[in-house]
Order: structure tokens, then sequence, then C-alpha cells
């Protein structure tokens, strides 16, 4: 989810600037909620949901209750209720079966146990939500 559906990163090192002297502000309520989504995302994941039986993977910060909320919140904000029936979060990516995984980081949070295959986002050849759907369907994604 982070720096995959929404601007993460962004949003981090803006707060970072504005209010320097808070360590960690994606602990302060409401920075998960308010995070706006990467260009193409809420496009490209409802396309997708078409394709194929389509899950929101996150880890969420251990450390911070919010977040665990706050990103549940998020996803029904900008797709709707029915997709937090399909959303899944856990601490270590590695834990879940599924053909592809859509995510920013190669390892750290399980991505390397993945079984299925990793589509590294924001990388050379998966730069944008544009590029992973012209892979994903060229690929003919599976039904179910």
């Amino acid at each position: 989810m982070d720096d995959v559906l929404c601007a993460y990163s962004d949003a981090h090192k803006a707060a970072l600037l504005s209010a320097p002297l808070i360590q960690f502000p994606q602990s302060v309520p409401g920075f998960f909620l308010n995070l706006p989504p990467k260009p193409g995302a809420v496009e490209a994941v409802n396309e997708l949901r078409l394709m194929c039986d389509l899950f929101v993977l996150s880890a969420p910060s251990t450390r911070n209750p919010h977040s665990y909320t706050e990103k549940r919140l998020w996803i029904e904000h900008h797709f709707d209720y029915d997709i937090t029936k399909h959303l899944i979060l856990s601490p270590n990516k590695g834990l879940l079966k599924g053909d592809y995984l859509v995510d920013d980081r190669p390892n750290g949070k399980g991505q390397d146990l993945f079984e299925g295959e990793l589509i590294l986002f924001g990388s050379q050849r998966f730069p944008d939500w544009l590029s992973v759907l012209d892979y994903l369907r060229s690929d003919s994604l599976p039904k179910g």
C-alpha cells in the first residue's frame, strides 16, 4: 500500500520538514488516513478487480496501532467497502499466497519469501501503474 497505492514517502518527507521535532510523523493520528493516492493507483486497482481476485496487502507499523485502522479507512475511502474484505494487514508479506505481489521493496517485510512473482513497483521495469497494468494484461491474469 505505502508508496504503491499511496504517496507515503512524499508525505513523510513533507511532515518531517513541517514539524522537525516529531521524529516519527507516521505515528501521528491521521497520517495514513490522509495520504494521497499515487498517480494511476485507484484506476489500476479498479481495473485489476475486474480481471482477477485482487487483495490489498500492507505491512502496518507494529509500533503504531493507528496505522491498522487508518489503512483500512483509507482503502474504503478511495475504493469502497467491498474491497475492505480483501484487505490483509500483515507485518510479514511472505506468509501470504498469490500469483503476484506488487511492492516497492524487494525485501524487509517478507517480500523475498512470497511464493509468487514480485513486481517491483518504482523500478526501471515497473516505474508506474501503467507499466504494471501492461505487464499483467499481457500475462493473462488468473481468475479466482
